[in-house]
């Protein structure tokens, strides 16, 4: 055992100062390395640490939300419905909600309006009065105890004073929020009493979710049920296609680091050849050479890929990969600006390694194995 591990101790030492008698070859080599796999790793840490905010934000999402539907479109449901869920078993609550979307032309992006829950203290206002989200202020140039102003579709015209600004650790689902009264909703949009955005169902018993769901939809079978769970999968799906668009995109830039890595690997120099040659010639077994070979690679793709990981961890967990955030948020103008909980995924580190590292040692084996197993005095020749 000893024997052994001196073995492959001495063939590390002689591939790394093999490495280091070409330092501009395999320093420009590791870098562009290291560019791949830090955008690739940036894309997928940030894709994940995104559907995990989401995910712990959707734990606080209502059990189900019952909307209305006409024509295969979201309509208001009327406070008679409300009536008749009720009366299922195993419901404990249910809240009517009031919510809608606004273009802000001032701010330039659409606004969520929304009456806060009653059982919200936090969050209660009273007529004048508005919270809102840290994107509509940051749009709006707002801070507490400013007056704020809205115009409905209808020229109606809205006049509050910014209450309290929602904290940064909700902007992920806030961003875009305003909070407002009832009264002052249902006169902004002239909508009627007893009309409601939909219903937030509260089931007693979490596991008897889909039961529930099924039981009130033959009972308003005009009304479409969504559960906390496909609230989850809607969102899982959203955002694994937005990481999938990123990371085909950066498709190009894998291919072109193949390609790279196999023109490295194949067009082995004069050098290289002939120091192969007079490996084989001084006693060397063609196994020697290969793994020898294979240190070198391990050491080139293991700096590379530590360092573009790092860089990645870096530019996705303290700068909210700023490159690449457009893409996989996906707010049209109200960025939320929120810090990223830092996790690592195992199995996304096994990914990320696959795409680079394989392809790169796959590059190195052959060329290099057609070498060695050649007769030395025709190779040095």
């Amino acid at each position: 055992m000893t024997a052994a591990f001196e073995r492959e101790r001495r063939l590390l030492d002689f591939a790394v100062a093999s490495l280091a008698r070409r330092p501009a070859k395999n320093l420009g080599l590791t870098l562009v390395y290291a560019l791949v796999v830090f955008l690739l790793g940036s894309v997928m840490l940030f894709g994940s640490a995104i559907r995990r905010e989401a995910a712990a934000l959707l734990a606080d999402a209502p059990e189900v939300v019952a909307q209305r539907m006409v024509m295969g479109r979201h309509d208001l449901a009327p406070a008679g419905d409300l009536e008749a869920l009720k009366g299922l078993r195993g419901v404990r609550r249910i809240e009517p909600r009031l919510w809608g979307y606004l273009w802000d032309s001032a701010g330039t992006a659409t606004y969520t309006l929304m009456v806060p829950s009653p059982r919200d203290a936090a969050r209660a206002v009273v007529p004048g009065e508005a919270i809102v989200g840290e994107g509509v202020a940051r749009a709006r140039h707002l801070a507490v105890g400013k007056p704020f102003f809205l115009v409905s579709p209808a020229g109606k015209f809205l006049r509050t004073r910014v209450k309290a600004i929602l904290p940064e650790a909700s902007t992920l689902a806030s961003s875009d929020l305003v909070l407002i009264d009832e009264a002052s909703f249902r006169a902004f949009f002239d909508l009627a009493a007893g009309l409601w955005t939909d219903f937030a169902i509260e089931v007693a018993n979490p596991r008897e979710v889909p039961t529930i769901a099924e039981k009130a939809s033959v009972k308003l079978p005009a009304y479409r049920f969504v559960t906390r769970a496909d609230m989850r999968r809607t969102d899982e799906a959203l955002f694994s296609w937005r990481e999938g668009l990123a990371l085909a995109l950066l498709a190009s830039s894998l291919l072109a680091f193949v390609i790279l890595a196999f023109d490295k690997a194949s067009g082995l120099t004069a050098e290289e050849r002939r120091e192969i040659g007079i490996l084989k010639a001084i006693g060397w077994e063609t196994s020697d050479v290969l793994r020898m070979k294979l240190w070198e690679g391990a050491v080139v793709s293991g700096t590379a890929f530590l360092t573009g990981l790092l860089a990645a961890w870096i530019h996705v967990f303290a700068f909210s990969a700023g490159l690449f955030e457009p893409v996989l948020k996906g707010w049209s103008t109200l960025f939320p600006k929120f810090a990223l909980s830092p996790e690592i995924d195992a199995l996304e580190i096994a990914t990320l390694a696959l795409l680079t590292i394989v392809p790169y040692t796959a590059a190195i084996v052959v060329p290099i194995w057609k070498t060695a197993v050649t007769d030395p005095d025709t190779v040095m020749r």
